[in-house]
């Protein structure tokens, strides 16, 4: 395992961490908005880890804003009884970065645990198809993320399936190249070498609609 890959697994495990933390101290609960969740996150993660830096806008998103992909900026919503929501944040650890998403049900409506348990599956079956190959573009594996939301009954939301991640700052997101996301448009290898020659990392993301109930789930971690 290269020193790149070893110190993107070290920042998803704090990732991983803080999350746990989030759940421990019972953080996600109703009667709080999104934005006010996002504050208490920052908070935790610098009382944890002692840091403030992420690399990408910190996202928490609840009710009908889970329908929204992460370009948009919904209005602020409260967090309610029996909602489902999700986080995904994107932390710097020691200038290594992490990107990590999960979703959460309050409540027991089966519809809502449903989607969370459906994402998850199916990222490790897009995971465990993307290994299989010796070549595969962007668009190929953004393509079978769309089949499998087929597969489970839900519409994939996402404009993107994933995106490259590495030591702080990597090839630049915002310019909208799209040979560094797992994008429709992107014809490229992902197992080809960066610019800088060496091997590239990346970040899987799966997101699922039901745009007539409202409802939507995230689940995002190293692609690995």
């Amino acid at each position: 395992m290269d020193l790149t890959l070893k110190n993107l697994i070290k920042a998803e495990e704090k990732a991983s961490e803080l999350f746990d933390q989030i759940q421990t101290r019972g953080l996600i609960c109703p009667n709080k908005t999104e934005k006010d969740l996002n504050q208490e996150i920052f908070d935790l993660a610098f009382e944890l880890f002692g840091i403030k830096k992420y690399w990408h806008k910190r996202i928490v998103r609840a009710g009908e804003n889970t329908l929204y992909p992460y370009k948009e900026n919904p209005k602020n919503l409260m967090i309610k009884d029996n909602d489902i929501l999700f986080l995904d944040f994107g932390p710097i650890f020691e200038q290594w970065e992490a990107d990590y998403g999960r979703t959460y049900v309050l409540g027991e409506d089966p519809l809502k645990l449903k989607l969370k348990k459906d994402i998850e599956l199916a990222w490790f079956e897009c995971r465990d198809y993307f290994k299989k190959q010796k070549s595969i573009t962007g668009a190929q594996l953004f393509s079978y993320a769309e089949e499998i939301a087929r597969k489970y009954n839900w519409e994939f939301g996402g404009e993107i399936a994933g995106h490259l991640i590495g030591q702080y700052p990597h090839e630049k997101l915002d310019n909208e190249d799209k040979t560094n996301y797992v994008h429709p448009e992107n014809k490229v290898d992902m197992f080809a070498s960066g610019k800088n020659g060496l091997k590239r990392e990346w970040i899987l993301e799966i997101h699922f609609v039901d745009r007539n109930r409202k409802i939507g789930g995230f689940f995002e971690q190293l692609l690995r």
